[in-house]
């Protein structure tokens, strides 16, 4: 069984993302590696080389920043990676520059490609989120954050990402996948208050032009931790491949005096306690269709 990883990144120092962690953390399970570099004026290339695997392969490109209608260059980066895998994989693991997979889940994940590899009817495997909110300290819910999303596929010809690479579809239609107990922990809103305010402006330079991201985003624009519904202490590990970087930048954040949401409707309310009782999310949007 051959498993090939893939990813893209671009300007990953300025943005704090933690792109070497994340390759770092389902290098295990890969037998090679495809990392498409956009072009960076901060050193991302050389930071991806110095990982120093030999199972690496780095390809440069160029962004069309033009394309700014729902984050469709993050598709298009994804889709470059994805074509460049060995034409013999038999899975392509998909990371993004903020995602990490715990050590833990190694033999599920190992196991769960094994035993589906045969199995014309399931073609990714689907994984459960957990979104660390604010600090690496606490996790957020909410109804409009995805909680699963398909990180493992098959070598599929007619494979390509959808809108913002947030998933995959096969020839225009939902993946059939099976969901699996692991999970990807999405380190994306894990930042002090000022990397926040930045990750606002510069991720939605790819979604909006100039102008709407002056009037809507200006310079003194400032996070209010609005998009959370709920706030969990986080009391377990994180990967091994974090423990360097939260050691050397973890910071305290007291929520006590923050209000995570400012006007919660009652439906919304009534929405989560469902969920929170049932486990049912009513009116989910699913990217794929589970069939394993």
């Amino acid at each position: 069984m051959k498993v090939s990883g893939f990813t893209f990144i671009r300007n990953a120092v300025k943005n704090d993302y933690p792109i070497v962690e994340a390759i770092a953390s389902i290098l295990p399970l890969c037998n090679e590696f495809i990392v498409v570099v956009g072009n960076s004026d901060d050193g991302t290339r050389q930071l991806i080389e110095n990982i120093n695997s030999p199972i690496i392969k780095i390809i440069d490109s160029v962004w069309d920043d033009s394309l700014k209608e729902g984050g469709k260059v993050f598709a298009l980066e994804t889709d470059k990676a994805f074509n460049a895998i060995s034409s013999d994989t038999d899975w392509a693991f998909y990371i993004q520059g903020d995602e990490i997979v715990h050590e833990k889940y190694y033999p599920v994940i190992k196991r769960e490609m094994e035993s589906t590899l045969n199995d014309s009817t399931i073609e990714g495997l689907l994984f459960k989120y957990i979104h660390f909110y604010g600090s690496y300290d606490y996790y957020g819910h909410s109804r409009r954050w995805y909680r699963r999303e398909i990180r493992l596929i098959k070598n599929i010809k007619g494979v390509k990402a959808y809108r913002d690479a947030q998933g995959f579809r096969l020839n225009d239609r939902k993946i059939r996948v099976k969901l699996i107990d692991a999970y990807i922990y999405h380190y994306g809103w894990a930042k002090p208050h000022t990397g926040l305010n930045n990750k606002i402006r510069n991720f939605n330079k790819f979604y909006h032009d100039d102008e709407w991201v002056a009037q809507n985003l200006p310079e003194t624009y400032e996070f209010d931790y609005g998009n959370a519904d709920k706030l969990i202490k986080f009391s377990e590990s994180h990967p091994l491949v974090m423990q360097k970087r939260i050691t050397a930048t973890n910071w305290h954040l007291d929520f006590k005096n923050k209000s995570l949401k400012k006007s919660m409707t009652f439906r919304r309310k009534l929405l989560q306690k469902v969920e929170e009782i049932t486990g049912w999310r009513i009116g989910e949007y699913r990217n794929y269709k589970i069939v394993g």
